[in-house]
């Protein structure tokens, strides 16, 4: 391990390069043990050197980005993170095309598109998520997702770099081949529409609204804990199963949203899976419906 380090912090300058990093420091729960090695690369081709350099050394890696929809288990990490973030967080108009790297959150997306009169990112301006991880997982809120807007990928797969065309990358619920694939999106595309600067601003802040008065912003969560059932909403059967408010430890259906698993200051990872799976029975149990986890869970 230790010539890996040597070599990511001879790629990537020592500043980039941290060892033995608590992961509660880059996860939105505020939740999470400590990676061995936590890397921040400053550009595409530092991306793919990182990559690179954890492929040869045998470790596993893991690419995150803002770390809005990850959960870092207790005992953390034994591997290499790759933090894909402000490094890559360049923001282009080009007319009617919005061109961000994958470390832009997209609500900086939003807000460009905001200041260019174009509309058709109105509900995705308050998914925390960057432009990366919205692409991988084919984000969305408010009746929107990425793969209404989004026109192509460039993107990291077997060392090389290539561009993926909408239909190529396959988006469904919460799902692409991007995801599937384990490809790497370093930059993405995203084709608008001219439109009027008050209405767009107006939707946004009617929306911006909901989701304030509507989810428990207030405290650390990873979003919306499960994705939504084919024919339901996860959030109303944690409700008619009777867990609203239902807490393991410190963490806690959010009384608010019972879609939110909240954080309610000092939580550890194990109880959060811990109501989880008890969530999952529940709902199981009362409606026949298995539900399934949207944020991610790494670690040990």
């Amino acid at each position: 391990m230790t010539e890996t380090i040597s070599r990511l912090k001879e790629a990537l300058g020592e500043s980039n390069v941290l060892f033995n990093e608590p992961m509660s420091a880059h996860t939105t729960f505020r939740i999470g043990g400590n990676a061995d090695i936590f890397v921040t690369p400053q550009g595409a081709e530092s991306v793919c050197k990182a990559v690179e350099i954890a492929k040869e050394s045998g470790l596993p890696y893991y690419i995150m980005g803002n770390g809005s929809n990850l959960l870092v288990k207790d005992k953390g990490f034994r591997g290499i993170i790759i933090q894909i973030y402000k490094g890559l967080s360049h923001i282009e108009v080009k007319d009617d095309i919005i061109v961000a790297g994958a470390g832009t959150l997209l609500s900086a997306a939003a807000r460009k598109a905001l200041e260019a009169s174009l509309t058709g990112m109105e509900c995705l301006s308050g998914i925390p998520g960057t432009v990366g991880g919205a692409v991988c997982m084919n984000a969305g809120a408010y009746g929107g997702e990425i793969k209404d807007v989004a026109i192509s990928s460039k993107v990291l797969v077997n060392g090389a770099v290539e561009t993926i065309d909408n239909k190529a990358s396959e988006f469904g619920y919460r799902t692409s081949r991007i995801m599937r694939e384990h490809m790497i999106v370093l930059e993405a595309s995203f084709g608008l529409e001219k439109g009027d600067r008050d209405e767009i601003r107006n939707k946004m802040q009617e929306l911006a609204h909901q989701r304030n008065t509507k989810q428990p912003v207030e405290l650390p969560s990873a979003g919306s804990t499960f994705k939504r059932p084919e024919g339901y909403f996860a959030g109303k059967l944690i409700d008619d199963s009777g867990l609203r408010g239902c807490s393991v430890g410190r963490a806690q259906v959010s009384p608010k949203h019972c879609g939110f698993i909240v954080n309610n200051g000092g939580a550890t990872a194990g109880e959060v899976l811990e109501l989880i799976d008890h969530v999952r029975k529940t709902v199981y149990d009362r409606f026949g419906v298995m539900l399934e986890p949207e944020v991610r869970i790494i670690g040990e």
